[in-house]
């Protein structure tokens, strides 16, 4: 099992799609509401298609309070590269004004860090394992050098609480490799999403949520009766488990791990070209069924964006 996206807390949205459209140079995907809060939005960033994998998705709270990083949470994210990439983003953050450190060697992979405009921590990972990963062709990063999806996350807690037991035991994973204070679990040799990583910091203050912070961690499985066996695992378990919630582009499972950080089984399907083609994707507001004879006055109550162009990341 690998990851499917990541769903952060950002502030304002237009600062949040420039960032992730015109500097990292990801598309845009769909432009939609938060279905728990349709008077917020949901922005999903990935490649061409929003494949599972090379997902970023953000809930924008522009009046929201900031976050704070600590444990219990996924504390930095991070994005894959191709291997000889490091050296056209080190140029890039730093044509763009972005202050980033490293680069550094963290298990035999080239890390770049640095934040994105919320303080939400990021890293660049030039790795191996996205090599057979395409790029989407027509944004504004060329794409020998663009980013092929998530790399993975790094959890932070105060002692093992049995993340790595949920994360062996329930998603896949396997222990690999050890280094300082950080445990490296990996569920495939290769691809997108497939490395998350524990990081032990004993005595460090526990994170609250809020803008720049991740929100929670999707594991992705083939189908709906992947995703039931999966949850019936759960339960099995002695870990309590949501319903299956309906998210129009992926059906949802949440629960929480020991250590506080809230994970969810997300399923590959239907995808994001459900309600609009593939050419189209990330160019208009789209609400689920349930919020469509409402969409004038959600319309209204959001705060105006400009969009990315699809073949530039320009916005517009």
């Amino acid at each position: 099992m690998s990851i499917h996206h990541v769903t952060a807390i950002g502030g304002d949205p237009q600062r949040n799609l420039d960032f992730y459209t015109g500097v990292l140079g990801l598309r845009l995907v769909k432009l939609t509401v938060n279905f728990d809060d349709p008077g917020s939005y949901h922005l999903y960033f990935g490649d061409e298609l929003g494949r599972p994998g090379s997902i970023l998705t953000f809930f924008p709270w522009p009046d929201g309070r900031r976050g704070r990083q600590g444990t219990g949470q996924v504390g930095t994210v991070s994005l894959a590269v191709p291997p000889a990439s490091l050296g056209f983003w080190v140029e890039r953050l730093v044509q763009h004004g972005i202050k980033f450190a490293g680069p550094e060697r963290r298990f035999d992979e080239q890390v770049l860090g640095f934040s994105d405009p919320d303080g939400l921590l990021l890293e660049l990972v030039a790795t191996p394992r996205v090599e057979r990963v395409a790029p989407w062709t027509e944004g504004p990063v060329p794409a020998e050098h663009a980013i092929r999806g998530v790399h993975g996350g790094t959890i932070w807690e105060d002692g093992d609480r049995g993340t790595a037991e949920v994360l062996t035991t329930q998603l896949g994973y396997r222990l690999v490799g050890e280094e300082g204070n950080r445990l490296r679990f990996e569920s495939a040799a290769e691809g997108a999403g497939s490395v998350m990583d524990l990081r032990r910091v004993p005595g460090f203050w526990a994170g609250a949520i809020g803008v720049g912070t991740v929100h929670h961690v999707a594991f992705r499985v083939a189908s709906d009766q992947a995703q039931l066996e999966q949850r019936a695992r759960l339960e099995a378990a002695g870990i309590p488990a949501t319903p299956v919630v309906d998210r129009q582009y992926f059906h949802s499972v949440y629960f929480r791990e020991p250590g506080g950080v809230l994970f969810e089984i997300a399923t590959d399907g239907p995808g994001f070209t459900i309600d609009e083609p593939a050419a189209e994707l990330g160019t208009r507001l789209q609400l689920p069924p349930m919020y469509e004879s409402m969409r004038d006055r959600i319309a209204q109550a959001l705060p105006p964006v400009r969009l990315p162009h699809v073949a530039t990341g320009e916005t517009r």
